[in-house]
């Protein structure tokens, strides 16, 4: 006599399966969105400290100031010149960048990077940057969405705020132009829930909890 499993059985069985998959599938996808910004955004910030760096040998210096890149000016003709740019809109938003924005507590803001004094680029990387002229220390801010006006378009997701200190250094920072890099890890995780992680909330702050976590979204 063969033995075999009963359709009552087999459908339990797939029932089970089904709602382990439901409450799997959901994190695992996340998961691995989250890898995928922080792949893309340290793809973005690596090609951004070797363009730096050769930037500064290029031209024999100590800092970014003394190589020249003091100005407006200097720095927009440094991501024509050491990245391969494929969409340059000048001071417009669109078609680099998004119109609007949400934090991590889904708040909007719209127009966020409606300026005359902003340049946004799309790389070949797929990446869209902005630049806009150092302030007195020196440093300036670049900001990146990782996957240009593709979503979801969210602060501290696929847009983050990086800060060029003019000691070299990549790091974050805050609004008050103040800051020292390299940052403590205790300073990082206050701008991280001061800012980037509250509603109504901003940019600064998502960065430098990606590198406390080394390289890994874990909010």
């Amino acid at each position: 006599m063969k033995k075999g499993f009963t359709l009552a059985e087999v459908l339990v069985t797939l029932g089970i399966i089904g709602v382990v998959s439901a409450m799997t599938v959901p994190t695992l996808m996340q998961n691995y969105q989250r890898k995928s910004y922080v792949t893309q955004l340290h793809k973005v910030y690596n090609e951004l400290q070797q363009a730096l760096l050769q930037y500064q040998t290029d031209r024999n210096a100590l800092n970014y100031r003394e190589a020249g890149l003091n100005s407006i000016d200097a720095i927009r003709n440094f991501v024509t010149s050491y990245f391969k740019v494929v969409n340059d809109c000048g001071t417009d938003i669109e078609p680099c960048f998004a119109r609007d924005y949400k934090d991590l507590q889904g708040s909007e803001t719209k127009n966020l990077f409606e300026s005359n004094t902003i340049y946004k680029y799309v790389l070949a990387n797929g990446a869209a940057i902005t630049v806009e002229a150092p302030d007195t220390n020196g440093n300036f801010t670049v900001h990146v969405d990782i996957n240009s006006t593709n979503g979801p378009n969210i602060m501290g997701r696929d847009l983050f705020a990086l800060k060029i200190y003019n000691n070299g250094i990549i790091d974050d920072s805050d609004s008050s132009g103040t800051l020292t890099a390299p940052l403590s890890n205790e300073k990082r995780e206050e701008l991280f829930q001061s800012l980037c992680n509250t509603a109504g909330g901003d940019w600064w702050g998502c960065f430098g909890k990606i590198l406390n976590d080394n390289w890994e979204m874990t909010y």
